[in-house]
């Protein structure tokens, strides 16, 4: 009989799909694979074929589903393949998990806002995680989907990553502040340094696009604006370059 999963373990779930992603991702004994879904219009042997093996191997449970049933667990009908894979995710979390750490002053969060170059989203993530940021703000609208891209520019790292969901950014930073976080957005117009901020509690660091930058709607809700320093003209930074930064800033820790 197949249970439906619980609502927390849903927040834990990463969905992949394709055949080369979801062979790698089975290849992986680091990975914690729940469930293969597979279409029953994919054709035995070759590369389905060792897919199979592989989760047998590691007693993955398979789930056969028509076409159009598959495309709406993969949300990707016209590159998922016939394939997807959940991934438990031991880090992953609703924003709401977030409000008991509004008053650590040593509790950093990344938030993206508007950022929609997957390799941009993925180098982040791997900055913010081996950086030791507690968590990344990963609005489900406005931001790179979290799809095979993301996962290739981050090296893997996402499935370890401490991703915190939201439906909307602006609503999930309202949330965020009215628990007691900062609310401190990046923008070149600023007066203060990001290396001169000491936090007095928990702060959410919010990133902005590549070409508009921060929005003008999440901007009004942040307490501090900061800037980061540069010489000899240079106008901006890659935004990947800045969560590094803010990820590595001794003054924020």
């Amino acid at each position: 009989m197949h249970v439906a999963p619980s609502m927390e373990q849903r927040a834990k779930t990463l969905t992949i799909y394709g055949r080369k992603p979801v062979l790698e991702a089975l290849s992986d004994p680091a990975l914690d694979a729940t469930t293969l879904h597979v279409a029953d219009s994919n054709k035995p042997g070759g590369i389905i074929g060792s897919i199979y093996k592989l989760a047998e191997t590691r007693g993955v449970r398979i789930r056969q589903h028509d076409r159009d049933s598959l495309s709406r667990i993969s949300k990707n009908k016209k590159q998922d393949q016939g394939v997807a894979l959940d991934i438990s995710c031991p880090h992953f979390d609703p924003i709401e998990n977030l409000v008991a750490h509004a008053h650590d002053r040593d509790f950093r969060v990344l938030a993206l806002d508007g950022i929609t170059n997957p390799q941009n989203v993925g180098m982040i993530i791997r900055s913010a995680a081996a950086g030791g940021v507690d968590a990344i703000i990963y609005p489900r609208k406005g931001v790179a989907a979290l799809g095979p891209l993301v996962i290739k520019a981050s090296v893997g790292t996402v499935f370890r990553a401490p991703l915190s969901f939201c439906e909307s950014l602006n609503d999930g930073l309202e949330q965020l502040k009215d628990a007691g976080f900062c609310i401190a957005s990046l923008e070149g117009g600023a007066r203060e340094s990001l290396f001169d901020y000491r936090p007095t509690c928990a702060t959410v660091f919010v990133l902005g696009g590549e070409s508009d930058g921060v929005s003008q709607s999440t901007s009004t809700l942040a307490e501090k604006r900061l800037y980061i320093p540069m010489q000899r003209g240079v106008e901006s930074l890659n935004v990947a370059v800045a969560a590094s930064l803010i990820a590595y800033a001794p003054n924020l820790r």
